[in-house]
């Protein structure tokens, strides 16, 4: 594949450039950069979505009178909701595309970091480390080396600790978001959010500690770039709920 040598090419010469600083980790400081600078490339659409987020947050009460005006009638709540996100100038769907572009890189790192070659030569990259764990091992075969407590199990380890702060963390910014935006769901017949979509809601801020399985079963460069892109997302949403939250607290200030 063309593509994957392209790409191999790209990741070793980042690891050149890093050498000097990082020695023995290059390659894996390089999948760091190149997260970084593919969420870089990304950030004009993640702001572009933390815009529609506030502007989808104004609308809620509009939003959740509609819901309660047409909950006997789903084809006019759903035009209803069609020409109010129009006439706002608010996709819905824009939160996704920042994850959607994400997702060419990080097949091409999880192919070249699983590929034993590349363009019919052996793939040099599977021999670089991490501290010492090979790029393209899996967390089971730094259990079988030295178990949870060895030099390869505890890189691993401290992959967990980082990826279960960053979940916990983003699941209570999130938990906060929505007590103070309020729920969202469709309403039922007598008014009440329809039946299992409570608990999905309850489910869904959950759904970040699912990197942890990522770090498990990926091979370590993949699971980099996972608890890269992660920790970039954490640290973004951060930023961007602080912005909203300061003009909101002086607009608050002001009425007093």
């Amino acid at each position: 594949m063309a593509s994957l040598s392209v790409f191999a090419d790209l990741v070793a010469s980042l690891a050149d450039l890093l050498d000097p600083l990082c020695h023995d980790s290059a390659t894996a400081a390089a999948i760091v950069v190149f997260t970084a600078l593919v969420r870089l490339l990304v950030l004009p659409l993640s702001l572009a979505a933390a815009r529609g987020q506030r502007a989808r947050a104004r609308l809620a009460p509009q939003i959740a009178a509609l819901r309660t005006k047409h909950r006997k009638d789903p084809a006019a709540l759903q035009r209803a909701l069609t020409a109010l996100h129009a006439e706002h100038q608010v996709s819905p769907l824009s939160g996704c595309l920042p994850s959607l572009l994400q997702l060419p890189a990080f097949f091409l790192l999880y192919h070249l970091f699983s590929s034993g070659s590349i363009g019919g030569e052996p793939n040099a990259l599977l021999g670089h480390t991490l501290l010492g764990v090979p790029l393209g091992g899996r967390w089971h075969e730094a259990l079988a080396e030295g178990g949870p407590f060895g030099a390869p199990g505890l890189v691993y380890l401290a992959l967990f600790l980082l990826v279960a702060a960053v979940a916990t963390a983003s699941l209570r910014r999130t938990r906060r978001g929505m007590a103070a935006s309020g729920p969202l769901l469709p309403a039922g017949e007598d008014g009440r959010p329809a039946p299992g979509l409570g608990a999905l809601t309850r489910v869904l801020p959950l759904m970040s500690f699912l990197t942890l399985i990522s770090v498990a079963v990926l091979p370590l460069a993949a699971a980099l770039y996972v608890v890269t892109s992660t920790t970039w997302s954490a640290v973004e949403r951060a930023v961007l709920y602080r912005e909203r939250e300061q003009p909101e607290a002086r607009a608050e200030g002001a009425a007093a």
